[in-house]
């Protein structure tokens, strides 16, 4: 079963820099990275930058449409109006059939906001003790969002990853 989960750094350079723990801890064997994006909004912007971490993670398993459309529904969508309701509607739907429900895009939604950062992670098992211990000096919020293993499966079905 992979966990889908988002990490809230207080700082636009949390998340990468957390990223970049979390690959040595891969290449320790501590955690299995599946996936992985990252969400930087510095000061002074009107709105987050994007960018999907292929080069730790290898192919991600699931393309970037599916970081495309989550990232627009979170952090885009709400500012293109009513024009998009309908649309943004059906995705969310989607999303729900995933585990991404409501409440976890309102919360991710409310708390990555100006100036803080957000590292969205697809992983399998990990020693949660190892990582704990890599991350006990770092300020962060941990959203969390569990995936059946058949929610995984319709999710890279339906967004091209590998099966």
């Amino acid at each position: 079963m992979a966990n889908l989960t988002v990490w809230k750094f207080e700082t636009a350079s949390g998340a990468t820099e957390a990223l970049t723990t979390l690959a040595e801890l891969q290449r320790r064997h501590h955690i299995i990275l599946i996936d992985a994006a990252v969400v930087t909004w510095p000061t002074g912007k009107k709105q987050p930058r994007t960018r999907q971490a292929v080069d730790l993670v290898g192919r991600g398993a699931l393309d970037g449409a599916f970081w495309g459309m989550l990232f627009g529904l979170l952090f885009f969508a709400p500012l293109l109006g009513m024009l998009v309701g309908a649309a943004v509607g059906g995705v969310s739907g989607k999303f729900k059939d995933y585990g991404i429900n409501d409440d976890f895009i309102k919360d991710v939604r409310s708390k990555v906001t100006e100036g803080t950062s957000a590292l969205f992670l697809l992983t399998g098992a990990a020693d949660r003790e190892k990582v704990q211990e890599a991350f006990q000096n770092t300020k962060m919020e941990l959203i969390s969002s569990n995936l059946s293993e058949t929610q995984e499966a319709e999710l890279r079905a339906t967004f091209g990853g590998n099966e």
